[in-house]
């Protein structure tokens, strides 16, 4: 390799040309460079002959790093590495995605990581010179990459500002909305749907990084605009096909808060989706019936433990509207339950619901009340004497299953006014 003190000024005279910027380390390396934002999006890549690897062929080809090849690097903590140190590292061949050794570095601004390099290992491993060029190159690419950062938040601004207008029903007509979206230059999906994210604390800047690398290293979903509303996310996702086998927000929604969890530690994320829709006009509706999938997760934890969508809900659909219908009366048999629980203290309301909620299921509503099944039989007996209820009559199950799901719906509300 040539003389590192030699090549101090080989950066002179670029303004914002990656491409060139990487043929520049190449041609002191010696050999392939790929630079990429910080969502391992492709911003630049030298030019190479027949000494390259199958992960750079498919980087260049779509465009960013494929989602196998991150995750292997995120598995063996190499990733964690780059977003840790500014240091540069090397890294072993991963055959299974691809991967050839190679040497990578973070670009840095302060303690924010604004892209990477990698440099594909040719004929001979990298000697300690080449690591401190390959560190020099990233602090002269913070400048260059800089620049970019401006323009892609003054563009995400403008996107987001189109995705409240459509979630707030701004746009009356289809065509008012697709004329935006080639404005824009965003793609018109065929199908779509609305997902929120409700994170436990509002949403810090480096929350928001976190989000962004999530969305754009993703191949589960497209997001094709994002929101944050204090502690909310709100994604609008679609795809150009309308039968997508890979667009899937049921395998999405679990993976999102499961890695959020893994990778940068943010737990307890709440995540639901609305309808899938094909008019854009609908966007308004998915947006609500997402925010109220999620309002029934809060009212009904256990409940709506594994429900993630709209669609999903059942009769939980229509709670809201028979909580709100003022000449609806409370069953008979629940007001008898209650008055006998009031006056003798007694659970025997709290003993139904939990076998109502256990799907009839004795063993499972006695280990969850702890109680023996047996005493368990006994109160089941008095609560249809006392309540006048059948207990094998499925018809008077649900709608006492439904009352007593309408009461508890209306004590949240009351209790969080």
């Amino acid at each position: 390799m040539k003389d590192f003190t030699k090549n101090r000024d080989i950066f002179k005279d670029l303004y914002g040309d990656m491409m060139e910027f990487a043929d520049r380390i190449s041609s002191v390396l010696g050999c392939p460079i790929t630079i990429e934002d910080g969502n391992h999006r492709l911003l630049a890549y030298s030019t190479h002959d027949d000494t390259t690897d199958q992960a750079r062929i498919m980087t260049i080809i779509g465009r960013r790093v494929p989602e196998k090849v991150i995750n292997s690097l995120w598995k063996d903590g190499i990733i964690p590495s780059l977003l840790k140190d500014e240091a540069p590292i090397k890294v072993d061949a991963k055959h299974d995605v691809g991967l050839g050794n190679r040497a990578a570095v973070s670009i840095r601004k302060n303690n924010e990581v604004l892209g990477f390099i990698w440099a594909l290992e040719v004929n001979e491993p990298f000697s300690e010179e080449a690591m401190d060029f390959l560190h020099f190159s990233a602090k002269e690419a913070k400048n260059q990459l800089q620049q970019l950062q401006l323009k892609k938040k003054r563009k995400e601004a403008g996107h987001q500002e189109f995705l409240w207008r459509m979630l707030t029903g701004h746009y009356q007509e289809e065509s008012e909305i697709i004329e935006n979206f080639a404005k824009l230059s965003i793609p018109v999906p065929v199908v779509f749907s609305i997902l929120v994210f409700e994170f436990p604390e509002e949403i810090n800047r480096e929350v928001e990084r976190f989000i962004s690398y999530m969305l754009t290293t993703t191949q589960k979903v497209h997001c094709f605009l994002f929101a944050i509303d204090q502690n909310r996310l709100i994604l609008f996702t679609g795809s150009n096909q309308e039968n997508d086998s890979a667009f899937s927000t049921y395998e999405f929604i679990p993976y999102f808060i499961l890695e959020m969890q893994r990778r940068f530690g943010v737990e307890h994320i709440l995540g639901a989706s609305g309808n899938l829709y094909k008019s854009l006009t609908d966007v308004k509706s998915s947006y609500e019936e997402a925010q109220y999938t999620l309002k029934m997760k809060t009212i009904f934890p256990i409940e709506m433990e594994h429900i993630r969508h709209y669609e999903e809900l059942g009769m939980f659909q229509m709670l809201e509207v028979f909580a709100s219908n003022k000449q609806r009366t409370v069953h008979p048999s629940i007001l008898k339950l209650k008055a006998y629980d009031s006056k003798n203290q007694t659970e025997l309301l709290h003993t139904l619901t939990v076998y109502l909620e256990k799907d009839d299921n004795p063993n499972e509503a006695s280990r969850t009340l702890h109680i023996h099944v047996n005493t368990l039989n006994y109160r089941l007996k008095r609560i249809s004497e006392i309540g006048d209820i059948r207990l094998r009559d499925p018809i008077q199950k649900m709608s006492l299953f439904l009352d007593i799901k309408i009461e508890q719906y209306k004590e949240f509300l009351k209790n969080t006014r």
